[in-house]
């Protein structure tokens, strides 16, 4: 929003890097070999530790894959150019989706208490899950009941995959080429490329008086490549090779946290407390803007001392004391956040709107007073960056929309208000929201998000026939979150080609891979057991809260009628729109003010409390002694630990395959 005035916070990190003045292909046969290694490699570890802890191996997969091609090519005698590098960043971090896991979701939603207790498993479609006990008990994708979902996963992947991407690109044009915005987050990524390089820069005669001035990226990389390694050691592959070897995880630091609800909740009755050890999450307070950090924790402290207090008004009649994490959570979303929340976002969206209409009006009043100054500067788009004409974007736009509408209609039997719905998501919604939120990332490196729009229209279309529509593949997407990719791309001088030709030899690759492992985890236990401590405390919860809404078109008084309350929602839009309008009055930097509206409510301490200690000593005591080179110095070092945790995370989980893979014989 370029009303709100710009922050000093945000102006350090416009100035972090600048758009180098030549591109390079960065799509070679080292990108293919990238790709394989990714599936076969990446792919299992992904969907293994997703299971085991909640997180995938995300950035962690993407240092480990640039890391192992850096030192196969330097035995080799080779460089690999930062072009290259990036694709291998890119390639690891797509290939991260796992497409197929998603189906050891469905398999245990279709099973789950709370999906039954609410009456919604007699009405899954085939195209989600078999409903056949006989068939979930033998664990097996490759089961003919289960062709109907994974055909769904198929097209939903190869479909959205393309239209993404092409259409990401097109708010990317308008966003940097027209609108000029910095994109403050996109050098988080480019500084970690722009270290290996510089690396192998350093081991050429010709490049060691240059890596003198600018190998300290390096360094800082393996300084925070050692922390991963030492940490992931404990936290990560200690569990996966411990369950491989004695069946039970062994945790030193409890996974996913520490929970204290059933203890506390005495004095703090309806309030979630615990801790996470993750020691991530305090380098990802210390990389992202201080006053984001101070916001959500501020919005923490609010919620601590306002739940106790409406607790006993009567807000939260279905807490008890004793209830765990989950349990407190699930509770309070039902009893009030649930519509509090949308509320709170729906007055996130508004304020997002309104700094839309205010830039658009600004720049004609601009533009009027420049018109004899030549008006605004002219559109220069840099050369041989691989950009594709405009009208490829607006035909890529208009028939995967109209793919999404034809199969859907199919699905849901043409039915009238449906179809207007999907109409509406097609050529309205998704068109408007990818913009704002394309603005919005480039200026402050967040999205935004209109709440319950899908649920909102499906409940208005009049539809009552079960719970198939909310599984329907729907075209409402927001294109404009994905809008940094270009910027880093840009950033390290790779031509944008070589993102759409990744995509080609990517997709499929992980395809096989994703179903491949996806069966083989499934065939060692059933998911979620004790083997899996995050899937085993989490998903039932998720069940239960994905339940409620489904439950609002069954045609009859649902949990969905009970969490929704209108006065609730219209309380918390008002609160939110005082809130901004407060915090602005007082010129509190922006990141401060999303801070806070993510901290009230839904947000657990657990993760909070590590990431303001990770901002406090980031800025009290590095900042301090470092000034400015802080800011360019810790994203490099997240990078680093990233690394270290996915190298030896994924050294675990090969253990833990190998050893079940093993057949042994009674004698």
């Amino acid at each position: 929003m370029t009303t709100i005035r710009q922050d000093k916070e945000l102006e350090e990190f416009r100035s972090l890097m600048e758009v180098p003045s030549t591109f390079e292909e960065g799509f070679s046969w080292t990108a293919l070999a990238g790709a394989v290694f990714v599936a076969l490699l990446m792919v299992p570890g992904a969907i293994y530790m997703g299971l085991l802890a909640g997180q995938g191996i995300g950035q962690a997969a993407q240092w480990v894959t640039i890391i192992l091609f850096l030192e196969v090519a330097r035995r080799a005698h080779k460089t690999i150019k930062r072009a290259e590098l990036f694709v291998l960043f890119y390639m690891a971090g797509a290939a991260m989706g796992s497409p197929f896991a998603g189906l050891l979701w469905n398999q245990f939603f279709v099973q789950s208490q709370n999906a039954t207790a609410m009456g919604v498993t007699e009405y899954l479609p085939s195209w989600f899950a078999p409903s056949n006990p006989d068939v979930l008990a033998a664990r097996n994708f490759f089961d003919p009941a289960w062709y109907p979902a994974i055909g769904m996963v198929l097209f939903g992947t190869i479909i959205g995959r393309f239209s993404g991407k092409i259409l990401t690109y097109g708010l990317f044009r308008m966003a940097s080429d027209i609108e000029k915005l910095p994109f403050p987050m996109a050098p988080v990524s480019a500084q970690g490329i722009l270290a290996l390089a510089e690396q192998q820069t350093e081991e050429t005669p010709a490049g060691r008086a240059q890596a003198e001035t600018e190998s300290w990226r390096w360094r800082v990389f393996a300084v925070g490549g050692v922390l991963g390694l030492a940490f992931g050691a404990l936290y990560l592959a200690l569990p996966a090779i411990s369950s491989a070897i004695l069946g039970t995880p062994i945790q030193i630091f409890p996974i996913p946290w520490v929970d204290w609800t059933d203890k506390t909740g005495e004095y703090l009755p309806a309030v979630a407390t615990g801790l996470s050890f993750d020691l991530t999450n305090m380098l990802f307070g210390m990389v992202m803007p201080f006053f984001a950090m101070l916001g959500s924790f501020v919005g923490l402290m609010v919620t601590l001392v306002v739940n106790p207090v409406m607790y006993h008004l009567g807000f939260f009649p279905s807490w008890n004391l004793g209830d765990k994490t989950v349990r407190t959570l699930f509770s309070t979303n039902m009893d009030f956040y649930f519509s509090f929340g949308i509320g709170i976002a729906l007055a996130v969206a508004l304020v997002g709107f309104w700094g839309v209409y205010a830039a658009v009006r600004n720049k004609r009043k601009e533009l009027g007073r420049q018109r004899q100054r030549a008006a605004a500067a002219p559109v220069v788009i840099p050369k041989n960056r691989g950009d594709i004409p405009t009208v490829a974007i607006l035909a890529t736009y208009l028939i995967t929309s109209m793919a999404y509408i034809l199969l859907s209609g199919y699905l849901i039997d043409w039915h009238r208000g449906v179809m207007i719905c999907l109409v509406f998501f097609a050529y309205v919604y998704t068109p408007v929201i990818s913009y704002v939120t394309a603005r919005l990332e480039g200026i402050t490196g967040q999205t935004v998000e209109i709440p319950m729009v899908r649920e909102a229209a499906f409940i208005l279309s009049g539809y009552t026939g079960g719970v198939k529509v909310w599984f329907l593949p729907t075209p409402l997407a927001n294109y404009g979150s994905g809008v940094s990719d270009y910027r880093v791309a840009e950033l390290t001088g790779t031509r944008f080609w070589s993102i759409w030709k990744t995509e080609l030899i990517l997709v499929p690759i992980v395809l096989v891979a994703s179903i491949a492992f996806s069966q083989f985890i499934w065939s060692l236990a059933p998911i979620p057991g004790p083997e899996y401590p995050f899937a085993q405390t989490m998903w039932e919860y998720q069940a239960a809260s994905t339940s409620i809404i489904l439950t609002s078109t069954l045609g009859r008084f649902s949990a969905f009628q009970e969490a929704l309350n209108f006065t609730y929602i219209g309380f918390g839009a008002i609160f939110g729109i005082i809130l901004f309008a407060t915090m602005f009055l007082l010129k509190l930097p922006i990141f401060f003010i999303y801070g806070v509206i993510v901290g009230i409510g839904r947000t657990m301490p657990h993760i909070v409390i590590p990431q303001f200690i990770g901002a406090l000593i980031g800025r009290y005591y590095f900042q301090r002694r470092m000034g400015l080179k802080w800011r360019q110095y810790i994203p490099v070092v997240a990078a680093g630990f990233s690394c270290g945790m996915g190298l030896v995370t994924v050294l675990g989980v090969g253990a833990n395959f190998l050893a079940k893979a093993v057949i042994k014989i009674p004698f």
